[in-house]
């Protein structure tokens, strides 16, 4: 069982300035996990638990230019997956998204966010308990940001009508984006029966306009 206790940054661990290794290449998309993007290309950073699945989940939507798993939230430079685990960072597990929105919308991938996990736990996802599992939006632009609380605000509306409580999603401006170790990238295309712990609510998602 992780911590399920948000640190501050001066119990957090010092990290290094070394940074991971990254892949070249999107195992699936064959598409570069580093800037540059492509022209008119946008950038969204979701956390819903597990990374593995949550990354799976984004890679299959059609407009998706690749994705990247890493940690995010918190206090540690380039941080390891043992640190992130033991809750010292501060950090939680989360996929970029490098998407073009002229194939899909943004709104789209906030209602599959929102849809393919529980945004009401916390500190944990499921059975996986801990603050490197909490519920996250980091935007990367002010019209993401207010489309995120639009969308976060009608959501709950829906699951409290569903009986459903709160949501619990951290939703802000994009902090720091730190790579996960190689491994970790594109893990349930290398090892398809993997772990996946993702479970949504069965409660419809519809994003409105902003």
């Amino acid at each position: 069982m992780g911590l399920t206790r948000m640190i501050s940054a001066a119990e957090s661990l010092p990290g290094r300035s070394a940074a991971m290794p990254v892949p070249a290449r999107h195992t699936v998309t064959g598409n570069p996990l580093q800037p540059p993007w492509p022209a008119g290309h946008e950038e969204a950073v979701f956390g819903m638990g597990c990374f593995w699945g949550a990354e799976r989940r984004f890679w299959q939507q059609a407009g998706v230019w690749t994705t990247a798993v890493g940690y995010a939230g918190g206090y540690t430079p380039n941080p390891t997956y043992p640190e992130v685990c033991s809750g010292l960072t501060g950090h939680t597990e989360v996929v970029r998204v490098v998407f073009d929105p002229a194939v899909i919308a943004y709104a789209e991938l906030l209602r599959v966010f929102f849809e393919a996990h529980d945004p009401t736990q916390g500190m944990r996802q499921g059975n996986d308990t801990g603050t490197q599992y909490r519920s996250a939006i980091y935007t990367t632009t002010p019209a993401h940001l207010a489309q995120a609380r639009a969308a976060a605000s009608a959501y709950e509306a829906a699951l409290r009508a569903a009986g459903r409580g709160a949501i619990t999603t951290e939703i802000r401006e994009a902090p720091p984006f730190w790579f996960a170790e190689p491994d970790h990238q594109q893990y349930l295309h290398k090892n398809p029966s993997g772990y996946c712990g993702l479970r949504g609510t069965g409660v419809s998602c519809v994003v409105p306009a902003v």
